[in-house]
């Protein structure tokens, strides 16, 4: 609480933000400046303002040039694809951006240590065939890479050799590098000062080479994390911020209502879930003595069943949310609305099951939660833990902030978690290398749940070459299904995001909740 009172005294005594200045609030901060050491939404988002990928998404899910004009595939040879590099770039420090910066960039995040490694895993060699052209190999025929490159962030190689940050930094080992601290990116915005968890101050970057290709009216932006939901929204309508990306939905109509205030709205690319550790022989948080209850698929089909998604939507969220069958929202490839389709059966029946699997006296486990990364997190983790007390299974929850929370999905430490998941692809192939792979090493980082099939590897493993369309649905449609069937996870739903913000301030919501401030328009 001293933290919260101390960020809420930073912004209400806080002078009046000149016209250019956003001054801009989320429930979370960034957890690293190190583009390649946490695949995490709020720490791209925060990059993302300082780091360019090779390519973007834009609103409507396109992929648009950023660092690289051009992208095609060689005639010549289907395993290679061909960037053109943007000229004219330079980093914050001067240095001219090259293809060698692409190249260490990319081979930097193919590292042990990096987060961003299982999107490149089909790429076998990147060369720089001139400063401005550069050719990435796979090891097969890959038609979806480049989408593979939107949270691909581009480093100088000749900064990071300087400050000792060739190497990226072992985030889950708590290591502290110059590269988590500090930046040198092609970005729109240059960090002026940073202290993690309390305030970040992002000053426009004047040799900037999208002059005059964006509006670029805010010329600094000014970032504070504020957990508390009540505290945030009271800095929005006091007018202390005057962007937040996440309005608590028990405020919307509150923001709505004030006057000078908006919120605009879109449908998120990110599903909610639960995930249960299966794998084991025995669990260590759970009351039953030399058994894991989550390795038996009774059990997790009951849990299934036990999760009202209508009851959470209707009273958690508060009608902003879309309950969901699978881990993916509509628009990802591979979706289907039967795939999709919320699981049948009743209380009696979930509670039959869990009879029949030998746990009929239910058992005590531990849930593991963050509080302050999804729209009411720590809500629904509490939600949920009374409807497992229906079926017997008493839940003891642990909720605690996304930097805490985060190693112990990616470290094997917990049980019974919840988490969320966005798809910058657009496709299901992204799901299923981090969420459904056996940890390989290459594949698996964020498979807390110790499931493990070698066909179902092997299926997911071939859509990176698979170039006919119609058998590379045909096997993600079956890992889908596979997925269901064995109950790997408890989808939950999809997010909708409300963006809060001053009227002044003119901005198209992000599906994929990564606000790019050089596109806002300040009126």
């Amino acid at each position: 609480m001293r933290t919260l009172a101390l960020c809420a005294a930073t912004i209400l005594t806080a002078a009046p933000a000149a016209a250019e200045t956003l001054r801009w609030a989320r429930a979370g901060d960034g957890l690293t400046l190190d583009p390649h050491a946490q695949n995490e939404g709020g720490t791209h988002t925060l990059n993302h303002q300082i780091y360019e990928p090779l390519v973007l998404r834009d609103t409507d899910g396109e992929l648009v040039p950023a660092l690289a004009t051009e992208w095609e595939v060689s005639e010549d040879d289907p395993t290679v694809w061909r960037f053109t590099l943007r000229e004219g770039v330079t980093f914050h420090d001067g240095a001219a951006f090259t293809a060698e910066d692409v190249v260490f960039s990319f081979e930097r995040a193919l590292s042990d240590n990096s987060a961003m490694k299982e999107l490149l895993g089909s790429i076998t060699e990147i060369r720089a065939v001139d400063e401005h052209m550069v050719e990435f190999v796979t090891d097969g025929p890959n038609p979806i890479l480049p989408s593979n490159f939107t949270n691909l962030l581009v480093m100088d190689s000749g900064w990071a050799e300087e400050n000792d940050a060739v190497e990226v930094q072992d985030f889950a080992g708590g290591e502290t590098t110059h590269a988590a601290m500090n930046a040198n990116g092609t970005g729109a915005y240059v960090v002026e000062s940073r202290e993690p968890d309390t305030r970040t101050v992002l000053t426009q970057f004047d040799g900037y080479w999208g002059q005059g290709e964006f509006p670029l009216d805010v010329t600094r932006i000014d970032f504070t994390p504020i957990q508390n939901p009540a505290t945030r929204i009271a800095a929005l309508l006091s007018g202390e911020v005057d962007f937040i990306q996440d309005v608590p939905v028990q405020d919307l109509s509150r923001v709505e209502g004030a006057g000078g205030l908006v919120v605009r709205t879109a449908p998120q690319n990110r599903s909610i879930f639960f995930g249960m550790e299966q794998g084991k022989d025995d669990l260590e948080t759970d009351s039953i003595e030399g058994e894991n209850p989550f390795a038996d698929v009774r059990v997790r089909r009951a849990m299934n069943m036990a999760v009202d998604r209508q009851a959470i939507q209707r009273i958690v969220m508060r009608g902003q949310s879309d309950p969901a069958g699978m881990i993916a929202p509509p628009f990802v490839n591979g979706w289907s609305e039967a795939l999709d389709a919320l699981p049948e059966g009743s209380l009696e029946e979930a509670q039959a099951l869990m009879e029949e699997a030998g746990y009929g006296d239910g058992f005590r486990v531990q849930m593991d939660c963050p509080n302050d990364r999804y729209v009411n997190d720590e809500a629904i983790c509490q939600a949920v833990v009374g409807m497992m007390g229906r079926i017997g299974i008493t839940v003891a929850l642990n909720a605690v902030p996304k930097a805490q929370f985060f190693p112990l999905v990616t470290g094997d430490d917990t049980e019974f978690y919840l988490v969320g998941w966005g798809v910058p692809t657009f496709d299901s192939e992204y799901v299923f290398n981090f969420l459904v792979h056996s940890r390989t090493g290459d594949r698996g980082s964020w498979n807390a749940t110790g499931y493990g099939n070698a066909e179902v590897d092997g299926m997911i493993e071939s859509l990176s070459s698979e170039i006919d369309e119609g058998a590379r649905d045909a096997t993600i449609e079956a890992i889908w299904e596979r997925m269901a069937e064995d109950v790997v996870y408890l989808p939950l739903h999809n997010q909708v995001l409300n963006w809060g913000m001053r009227e002044s301030v003119e901005a198209e919501v992000d599906p994929e909740d990564q606000p790019k401030f050089k596109r806002f328009s300040l009126q």
